[in-house]
């Protein structure tokens, strides 16, 4: 077995391709080396996230997704997570997605802060839009407005 590739202090390559759907259906989600290099760069990102959370575990529930694993979940093409500049998290210690977004909202830079219900997204697409957003589900279509629930 290989020893774990730290990207940072606090996250890996392992953690931030790892996917239950893509075990389950057989994907390698396998990450090529210039998919690597940017997750090297969210990795940086995500370390100050932590900061910001207090220096809480986060647990990435979603990192890079090949485009066979973003199809399988329902991903859009153009997803940050199919170029390794995306991640999904939680991070129970410091509170609800509403509560994380609003610390992150003006502690960094970022591409998208999404509240996404349950969890936050957030990528460093290098657009670097500074867009908040807080997606709606309705039959399992997101829509997303401006801005952070209350």
């Amino acid at each position: 077995m290989n020893a774990p590739i730290n990207l940072s202090q606090h996250f890996t390559l392992d953690e931030l391709v790892f996917s239950s759907t893509a075990v389950r259906l057989g994907i390698d989600n396998s990450a090529p080396q210039e998919v690597a290099t940017n997750l090297a760069t969210l990795a940086v990102t995500l370390e100050k996230v932590r900061d910001i959370l207090g220096n809480n575990p986060m647990h990435i529930d979603s990192g890079y997704r090949c485009e066979a694993l973003n199809k399988a979940v329902g991903g859009v093409p153009s997803s940050a997570h199919v170029i390794g500049f995306a991640a999904d998290f939680i991070c129970a210690a410091f509170g609800q997605p509403p509560a994380i977004v609003r610390a992150l909202a003006s502690g960094i830079s970022f591409d998208q802060l999404i509240e996404e219900g349950t969890w936050v997204h957030i990528s460093v697409d290098p657009r670097m839009r500074g867009q908040v957003l807080t997606a709606q589900f309705t039959d399992g279509i997101a829509s997303y407005t401006q801005g952070v629930r209350a």
